[in-house]
């Protein structure tokens, strides 16, 4: 395998301003990708992400955009054309998770998940494949809650059920063109997202450590370890497939 497998490649991470996102456009610069680094609000932390692969010799812009937002999304496809004159991978990666039981779920904040989780995914697959040509690849960040039942977490959940679901057409329509569509499901990583800032306690973290097979709270250098993968011609016959990157938290 070269050492760069990802030479010459255009890759947009949306939400890719910190955690997982940051990691993920850290990897495939130094695979070799010329990236879009999308935030919604994380500006500092967007051009910290491109300063340091910059640094490094690589080639990255930061692009703001509101994935939840329809309006923001055409924009940013245009940014990135315009930044590096074509796309050939794709991180659907931004998302919100609010903590909610069913007795607080307000159709305020199934809208607010929806509308970054789902809608803002297809509408970002929708723009990336119009300028995708053979040999593209589509990443939509999951997640192993889609497949557990917890408590607190059923609108988001929702989401990341749906977006399982919509992986699968999306591969089967995009198939013929010769783009590719997977998800990367995660399980619980180290990030703002799953951490106390989101309410999460340490029993709680204690306990996902002890669900784990490997013992451990994953980092999100070992999501994009798996994402370069997926965005790699190493995958290039995997399709329409369900990666679980969760250090076996199902098991």
């Amino acid at each position: 395998m070269s050492n760069m497998p990802l030479a010459g490649k255009v890759a947009l991470i949306t939400g890719g301003s910190r955690g997982i996102g940051a990691a993920i456009a850290a990897r495939f610069a130094a695979d070799g990708a010329k990236v879009v680094v999308n935030y919604a609000r994380s500006q500092k932390e967007a051009n910290e992400v491109v300063a340091k692969i910059t640094a490094a010799g690589g080639s990255a812009v930061a692009v703001k955009a509101d994935v939840g937002n329809p309006a923001e999304i055409p924009p940013l496809f245009a940014a990135t054309m315009n930044a590096f004159g074509k796309l050939d991978i794709l991180v659907n990666n931004a998302a919100i998770m609010q903590r909610t039981f069913l007795a607080d779920v307000t159709a305020e904040s199934i809208d607010a998940h929806f509308n970054v989780n789902v809608r803002g995914y297809l509408l970002c697959v929708k723009h990336a494949s119009e300028v995708m040509t053979a040999g593209g690849s589509i990443i939509n960040v999951g997640s192993a809650i889609s497949r557990m039942a917890y408590p607190g977490a059923v609108v988001y959940t929702a989401t990341k059920g749906a977006v399982d679901l919509m992986t699968r057409v999306l591969a089967a329509e995009l198939g013929p063109n010769g783009i590719r569509v997977n998800v990367l499901a995660p399980g619980s990583t180290r990030t703002d997202m799953n951490s106390e800032k989101s309410g999460k306690t340490k029993e709680e973290e204690r306990q996902e450590e002890q669900a784990t097979a490997l013992r451990r709270i994953g980092e999100p250098n070992d999501i994009a370890d798996a994402a370069a993968f997926l965005a790699s011609d190493d995958s290039r016959w995997v399709t329409g497939t369900w990666l679980d990157v969760s250090g076996g938290i199902r098991l």
